[in-house]
């Protein structure tokens, strides 16, 4: 195998561990742009129990530069809004000397202006459901299939910028209201335990943005909110 194609294939493998905000582990032959994106729809939607749809990606193997186009994960089965996450570009940096390696560094990865709904079911939220099918789909079997050859990642730094989020609930048949979304900055994922697999990274920022939403959201106060308003409206016909 020629050096240019090990490198392509090492930045396929990268490409799929950071796209997946919902903790992604894929297994990845190909080595052109047009497989690894096949390969991050068929095999993310797999894992999340939900539709994964990518417009582009794009490797650069001459810098370490990705960019990955129109990213959007939807929501599994039972839950009424479109999507979980919506994102029009992600650009990730990696350390270009340490492709063959066991541990792989990624200098950045800036996930800029994604679209975001918290959506509660009837049991859990959206989040909790992927993360679950997630956990399902990875098991405690069979572990070198499932880690991308066995690569584990050191993310330097990971930024979520300038989001739109939105919640929703039961009571809102599927209509949502807006919530606020902090930046999210996370330094150094990885390091003190000597790098993390692709789908620990994935459940690493599911996990800073589910933290961010409950922070400053509460379905509990959204409910007795929409409960309020539904009793005045009610009041006006009486």
């Amino acid at each position: 195998m020629t050096k240019t194609a090990l490198i392509k294939k090492a930045l396929a493998a990268l490409v799929i561990a950071v796209l997946l905000i919902l903790g992604a582990m894929f297994f990845v032959r190909g080595s052109l742009d047009g497989l690894v994106k096949g390969a991050i729809e068929h095999y993310g939607s797999a894992m999340a129990g939900a539709s994964i749809k990518v417009g582009k990606v794009e490797i650069r193997t001459t810098d370490g530069q990705t960019v990955i186009s129109n990213l959007e994960i939807g929501n599994p089965a039972g839950f009424k809004t479109s999507h979980a996450l919506k994102v029009a570009k992600i650009d990730v940096v990696v350390d270009m000397s340490t492709l063959t390696r066991d541990i792989i560094v990624i200098r950045k990865i800036v996930i800029a202006a994604p679209g975001v709904i918290y959506e509660k079911g009837e049991t859990m939220t959206n989040f909790d459901a992927i993360q679950k099918n997630i956990a399902s789909y990875l098991g405690p079997s069979k572990p070198d299939e499932k880690n991308v050859g066995g690569k584990k990642f050191i993310v330097e730094h990971l930024l979520i910028r300038d989001a739109k989020a939105e919640a929703s609930a039961p009571i809102l048949a599927g209509k949502t209201v807006a919530v606020p979304l902090p930046d999210i900055g996370l330094n150094d994922i990885g390091k003190a335990k000597g790098g993390v697999t692709p789908g620990e990274l994935g459940q690493i920022i599911a996990n800073a943005l589910k933290q961010k939403l409950t922070a400053g959201f509460s379905f509990d106060s959204l409910s007795a909110a929409t409960s309020k308003v539904g009793s005045a409206i009610k009041g006006l016909f009486k």
